[in-house]
């Protein structure tokens, strides 16, 4: 049977210790390595063993009973939650550590909601109970608080308190249980069935560094965590994870969900075929190569150039969406004498590992820029691309991700008609629900426009980013309807459509209610009732909005949104004025309007008539020579009204 198991906690509560321990106790490694000595076994990245943190999601495999186990150790540092995140998405089953010494942070809630959105049936393990003063009660009555009531403590096995606890959630077992009494054997698969099903959450305690109560949790994963992957069925694989080698070759890391596959095996991604090249099993940054590999096992394979992070492949087609989005971006810096192209497939390959990154090249100032979570994350970026690109480079300093929407529906047109050149499109612009992105719908008929050529604009219009009038930033939150259309059977060609469908898009945004949007983070607060009255002075001066405070014993909780501009560097103030007590946890809650609309125009300076990308001004042809038609008057000139 094969389980794939994600270790995730907050940064410091001890994941990569707990992870050797498992691969000690099961024979995989011979030592125990350690995260402070810099020789931990999935900590082996020299980025990783400087910094002390886990920065990859990387996997080991072990064996116990009847199980093959593959464990992937997860960042818990913020600035990486994007790698944690796509590698939540192929496990079976999860375990949150949690210091007992902290208690539940920030972050372990940012894990928690992920987990919980991938529907991942979760354990927990109080860690560090060997430190002094530790109150493992405290600590499990905190989680029970701050996630969830369904927690319940499995250390003990099926005591008094464990049976009351499932029996409130299962009235046939207790029915059963009251008419026969217990049996162990029932109980255990109603408990499974439970876990499976994300109705309950089993907790046990230790200290993985003084190896207190590790083998005794494996003992109990083991018999309360089971898969059944059908190994019979048509093969279907999801990607979780993409690295190049010292060669340059792309690994893709996939997990199998139904089926098999062979070296040679011809694979499908949507409507293209892939050959399969060879298959690797990594455990650390060792690998084997074997011929097969079958449903439940994660593997790696060479010979796939096109699949990216979160595509199905073979019998899914669906692709993985993430919740984990960089609201920062910051410009790439470097040496005159390295050629732009160089640097941006360096930056590219990056991209592919880390679709996060969003790197993109900026024709009118001619820049590399990248999206990020945070500053550490830009550290350790400088450091990957010294390493293994032997490229100095630097970063500008982080400026928040804005984005553009629009208030009102507008009509939009683009003609595109140079000497020998003809297109045009008429669209319906609509504003959407906000976090809804791009949305296209399609109401041209085919007599005024071909099949091919209405996918062809559809597809303009998804191809990019597009941008906004205010300030250039990415266009979101629209209903995009082609309603017509018109080309020309001598004239059309490649590139015409594009042309007179940004002209449309842009053609309509002139006219519209523009609206400029930045990130916000949802907020959860909990401090002492003392400093409950700074906390929502300081949110109430950096923009932000809550709800009605809500007092926990001496403790005080309060929730909210708040501009990421605003609140990005918090978490130093909080720390210090509540000497580390308290806990702040910012999840990104999406984009809302801008606090400051003015302020940031104003500073970005964007003109809009100057975009080299984009104009809303049509070209139409008379006596053989093309001439333009400003946006204001293009709607009177269109063939197709």
């Amino acid at each position: 049977m094969y389980k794939t198991i994600g270790i995730l906690a907050h940064v410091d509560a001890g994941k990569t210790t707990f992870s050797e321990q498992l691969l000690y106790h099961t024979q995989t490694i011979r030592q125990r390595g350690r995260v402070d000595h810099q020789d931990s076994f999935l900590d082996s990245h020299s980025i990783e063993k400087n910094r002390g943190i886990t920065i990859f999601a990387d996997q080991g495999i072990f064996a116990y009973n009847n199980s093959t186990y593959y464990v992937i150790d997860t960042p818990g540092h913020v600035d990486f939650s994007p790698e944690m995140e796509r590698a939540i998405q192929v496990m079976d089953f999860a375990i949150i550590i949690i210091s007992a010494v902290d208690g539940v942070e920030g972050h372990t809630e940012t894990v928690w909601q992920l987990l919980q959105k991938h529907q991942v049936p979760t354990f927990f393990f109080i860690n560090k109970t060997d430190y002094e003063g530790t109150d493992v009660a405290e600590v499990f009555a905190e989680i029970r608080a701050n996630l969830s009531e369904d927690v319940c403590n499995m250390t003990n096995g099926f005591d008094e308190d464990l049976i009351e606890f499932i029996a409130e959630r299962d009235e046939d077992l207790l029915e059963h249980y009251m008419e026969t009494g217990f049996d162990e054997e029932l109980w255990k698969q109603a408990f499974k069935r439970m876990i499976k099903e994300n109705q309950v959450f089993a907790c046990a305690s230790g200290a993985a560094l003084k190896d207190i109560g590790v083998i005794e949790f494996l003992e109990k994963l083991e018999w309360l965590t089971e898969t059944s992957y059908n190994q019979e069925d048509d093969f279907a694989a999801q990607v979780y994870k993409i690295r190049h080698d010292e060669s340059g070759n792309r690994i893709t890391f996939l997990k199998l969900l139904s089926g098999s596959l062979k070296v040679r095996d011809e694979v499908t991604l949507g409507e293209l075929t892939e050959k399969i090249t060879q298959i690797r099993v990594y455990s650390g940054n060792k690998y084997k190569t074997v011929n097969q590999a079958v449903a439940g096992e994660l593997v790696a394979v060479t010979g796939l150039s096109i699949a990216s992070i979160g595509d199905g492949i073979g019998a899914i087609a669906k692709k993985t969406t993430f919740d984990m989005i960089p609201t920062l971006k910051s410009k790439v810096i470097f040496d005159a004498s390295i050629h732009v192209k160089e640097m941006l497939r360096c930056f590219k390959l990056l991209d592919a590992e880390d679709p996060s990154l969003h790197v993109y090249w900026d024709e009118h100032f001619q820049e590399i820029h990248v999206h990020v979570m945070g500053v550490i994350q830009l550290e350790v970026l400088e450091q990957i691309v010294l390493e293994r690109f032997k490229f100095n480079v630097s970063f500008g300093d982080p400026r928040i991700l804005y984005k553009e929407t629009i208030d009102t529906t507008v009509k939009g047109y683009g003609h595109f008609e140079p000497l020998k050149h003809y297109a045009e499109v008429h669209l319906l612009i609509e504003p959407a629900e906000r976090g809804s992105g791009i949305y296209l719908d399609n109401a041209c008929h085919a007599n005024d426009l071909s099949i091919g050529n209405q996918n062809l604009v559809l597809h303009h219009l998804l191809e990019r980013d597009h941008h906004g009038i205010l300030t250039g930033s990415a266009l979101t939150d629209v209903k995009i309807t082609l309603i017509t259309g018109r080309g020309h059977n001598e004239h059309t060609h490649g590139g015409d459509f594009r042309e007179a469908t940004y002209r449309a898009l842009r053609q309509g945004l002139e006219k519209a209610e523009n609206v400029l949007l930045e990130p916000f983070y949802d907020f959860k607060i909990k401090v002492d009732m003392d400093l409950i009255g700074r906390v929502l002075s300081d949110v109430q001066q950096a923009h932000g909005s809550f709800d009605s405070p809500e007092n926990i014993g001496d403790k005080v909780i309060v929730k909210g949104r708040v501009p990421v501009a605003t609140f990005m560097n918090y978490s130093t103030t909080f720390a210090s004025f509540t000497h580390g007590k308290g806990t702040l946890s910012l999840l990104f809650g999406g984009y809302d309007r801008c606090h400051n609309k003015d302020e940031v125009i104003e500073k970005i300076s964007y003109n809009k008539e100057a975009d080299p990308e984009y104009t809303s001004t049509s070209i139409f042809c008379a006596r053989g020579k093309g001439y333009k038609v400003p946006w204001d008057e293009a709607e009177e000139a269109m063939h197709c009204l």
